[in-house]
């Protein structure tokens, strides 16, 4: 694993650039799993630090949807699994995970043909109760599911979070202070039919750790997609450290991203080579309402981001992968 530590006056935002330097320089070009037309050029085991103190580490050489970020982040919080909220705030970051099953079944004559603009549309017009939406909007035990709502062979259900917070705030010094999303009875063929989750967990487990009055959050990602997907697990995770910190009484530490295999796709490559031409600005700070002191009560108004100086967005086809 190489760990990059930036020099103090050194931008932080330069860490994810290089790595994007050192995958093109040193990755290895692969097929790409349920996906013949596209390839990834990939290295195994790099890491990431950013000192939350500092800024907010949301990246400034191109332009990133927070508003998107915060919502999917809520929506993990909530344990929800399905789309319907997200569609609902206009954030459409996992409609491919829930049309591609539904495409699938209208390509064998089970339901109408919809393109995924009208299969949107009907979910976001429909109730939330609607046997549609229950049906074809929920993905199966994504991230929110597993983080609150782990179901137990004992047929228990687990609130890992709401386990952690109370640790931080009883035992802080515990070294055991795990919240993990891969949960093998739902992925792959490990699975019982059709229960398989649409996407096996990508930021796969998370710990806590306090040291003095400060909590980090050190987060593993099994598969990160550099370009697409990076960019909001560092603003997500670091938010989420920082509303953690603010609930249990301390102040934010490190965030810590340490990857599996991290990853360019082919169809990104022109535009990595664009962004990488572009010098970091400063971080913006992000400020949270400090009224909040229970997890579940966040909402989007909670959350300012000021001096956020980006350059021009950057765009990139999502590759829908995996799944089984």
């Amino acid at each position: 694993m190489t760990e990059r530590k930036m020099p103090k006056h050194k931008n932080e935002e330069y860490q994810y650039l290089d790595l994007l330097k050192d995958i093109l320089k040193n990755g290895i070009d692969k097929p790409v799993f349920n996906n013949p037309g596209v390839t990834i050029r990939s290295v195994f085991g790099r890491q990431l630090r950013f000192d939350l103190e500092k800024g907010f580490p949301l990246l400034t050489t191109k332009k990133v949807f927070l508003r998107g970020i915060i919502h999917e982040l809520l929506w993990f919080l909530k344990g929800d699994s399905n789309i319907k909220y997200l569609v609902d705030q206009d954030v459409h970051i996992w409609d491919e995970w829930a049309y591609k099953p539904y495409k699938k079944a209208a390509e064998s004559g089970m339901v109408p043909n919809l393109s995924q603009e009208d299969f949107i549309k009907k979910i976001k017009d429909l109730p939330k109760n609607h046997k549609f939406v229950k049906v074809w909007g929920d993905l199966g035990n994504v991230y929110g599911v597993q983080w609150r709502r782990w179901k137990t062979s004992d047929r228990r259900v687990l609130d890992q979070l709401g386990w952690a917070i109370n640790e931080l705030k009883t035992t802080p010094f515990r070294k055991s202070i795990v919240v993990s999303a891969w949960n093998p009875e739902f992925i792959y063929e490990m699975a019982s039919p059709g229960k398989s989750m649409a996407l096996p967990p990508c930021h796969t487990l998370y710990q806590l750790n306090t040291q003095k009055d400060r909590l980090s959050l050190h987060l593993y990602m099994r598969s990160a997609d550099i370009f697409l997907g990076v960019p909001f697990n560092i603003a997500s995770y670091a938010l989420l450290t920082m509303m953690l910190a603010q609930v249990i009484g301390l102040k934010p530490g490190e965030f810590i991203l340490t990857f599996g295999d991290v990853h360019i796709y082919s169809n990104h490559i022109d535009q990595v080579k664009e962004q990488l031409k572009r010098k970091p600005r400063p971080f913006p700070k992000m400020k949270i309402n400090s009224k909040i002191k229970n997890i579940d009560d966040f909402t989007m108004e909670d959350f300012i981001l000021t001096g956020y100086d980006p350059y021009p967005p950057i765009k990139g086809e999502v590759t829908v992968v995996g799944g089984f």
